[in-house]
């Protein structure tokens, strides 16, 4: 499982607008819909809105990896947006969260699906990677940053 294959580089927001929970699912669909995949967002947010009600997917340390499975969706989808000012997400550390990968999978795909998740959490567990996230200057040097620590991360 590489995240060349399935982050678009259309699919960066490097300033999320947003001002709370549901506000950031919202931009980070539009943002995978902006890059190119159709998606019928209401779909996309009634899957993430359910998923996030039984437990909010913000993980700590200023991450969320929200994420659902879409049934019309063929491949695995992967967004990441960042916001410099933080967003409240429910997280457990109770922290506002600044780095987010949204990811979106096919309905029969458990076994991809859990292997991305795993593979995005113990890249955001790496300080130095969060970091750089942080301090990247455009949405290009964010898509760099992600597929050099993807390549150094084994599951």
């Amino acid at each position: 499982m590489r995240l060349d294959q399935i982050l678009n580089s259309g699919f960066i927001n490097e300033s999320l607008q947003a001002k709370n929970k549901t506000e950031v699912l919202q931009e980070l669909v539009q943002t995978i819909i902006d890059g190119g995949l159709k998606l019928d967002s209401s779909v996309a947010m009634e899957v993430l809105q359910q998923r996030e009600k039984l437990g909010s997917t913000g993980i700590g340390d200023g991450v969320a990896i929200p994420h659902g499975k879409i049934p019309v969706l063929e491949d695995l989808v992967v967004a990441f947006g960042r916001s410099k000012e933080g967003i409240s997400f429910d997280a457990i550390d109770g922290k506002p969260v600044h780095l987010f990968f949204l990811l979106l999978a096919p309905e029969n795909s458990a076994g991809q699906h859990l292997k991305a998740l795993a593979k995005i959490s113990k890249m955001l567990k790496v300080v130095d990677f969060r970091k750089k996230l942080m301090d990247a200057k455009s949405s290009e040097d964010l898509y760099k940053i992600i597929i050099s620590q993807d390549q150094t991360c084994q599951l």
